[in-house]
């Protein structure tokens, strides 16, 4: 889709953030011959949290994997934290960023807590064993996903929102500065899905992590999200807040559906329902 149909977007305001932890510049990817990301050039920053919205096939989770550096063959640039994205190891980007995919399977019957523990590997040095705070650490994350109950059980027989869960609280216990979220509630229930993004604010506003999250979930994203980014056809049209993202004519054209907009009666953003 070309730019001008989109050229009365809401634009992102770098003074919205702390110092970048992510700029992207001209960022293209394309599996095969197909292009799934068509130039996108934006900036992150320290204590973001960032909702990213748009229809399927828009690029979002592949944008997310980036980031993640799971999808290295790209073209332009991304740096993170003043270093060149492709020049981070592995091993060092897994101290600092933690992914949540959307979903997690597992072919060895480990346990909960041997599944939340997996998160400590990147801080552990020549020792295979588990340190008292890898224990605690984990634990402590179990405790913020309400999952320390499941700790004994086979990770293979929690249902799909239990998994979830198990995997948040593995990512938690990485202790990273960036949190990065593919679609995270998809398979959680009313009560856990606001109980996981309530975590997930908590984390952003007393500890400053930086929270990307891909959703279709526009009225979560607009509840908890400072930052949205829309995206079709493999590039950002709309950044800014939710406010300003969120209008029924930029609805429209993202998602081509016509809908209302309504204020939420405690002040925390909008909602949306159909027109």
């Amino acid at each position: 889709m070309s730019a001008p149909f989109f050229c009365a977007m809401a634009v992102y305001n770098p003074s919205m953030s702390g110092a970048p932890v992510y700029r992207i510049h001209n960022l293209r990817f394309a599996y095969t011959d197909t292009p799934v990301l068509n130039g996108i050039s934006t900036e992150i920053g320290t204590g973001d949290f960032v909702a990213l919205v748009g229809p399927n096939g828009a690029g979002k989770s592949t944008f997310l994997k980036i980031l993640a550096g799971l999808n290295r063959k790209y073209t332009g640039a991304v740096e993170f934290n003043g270093a060149s994205l492709i020049r981070v190891t592995a091993h060092e980007l897994a101290r600092r960023v933690a992914f949540v995919p959307q979903e997690t399977h597992v072919v060895f019957p480990f346990s909960v807590m041997q599944m939340v523990l997996m998160g400590r590997a990147p801080h552990k040095s020549a020792s295979l064993f588990d340190s008292g705070i890898d224990i605690e650490r984990a634990e402590h994350a179990m405790r913020l996903t309400d999952t320390l109950d499941l700790a004994r059980k086979s990770f293979n027989t929690l249902s799909g929102g239990e998994r979830q869960r198990v995997v948040l609280a593995s990512a938690l216990a990485q202790d990273p500065e960036v949190l990065l979220l593919d679609e995270p509630t998809v398979y959680l229930d009313l009560k856990h899905q606001i109980h996981f993004y309530d975590i997930v604010e908590r984390l952003n506003l007393e500890h400053r992590m930086t929270i990307v999250s891909v959703t279709h979930d526009v009225n979560l994203a607009a509840r908890y999200a400072r930052r949205m980014m829309a995206m079709r056809s493999g590039v950002i049209v709309a950044d800014g807040s939710p406010e300003s993202v969120l209008t029924p004519e930029h609805l429209y054209e993202i998602f081509e559906v016509s809908v209302a907009v309504l204020k939420r009666t405690d002040g925390r953003g909008s909602y949306i329902i159909p027109a």
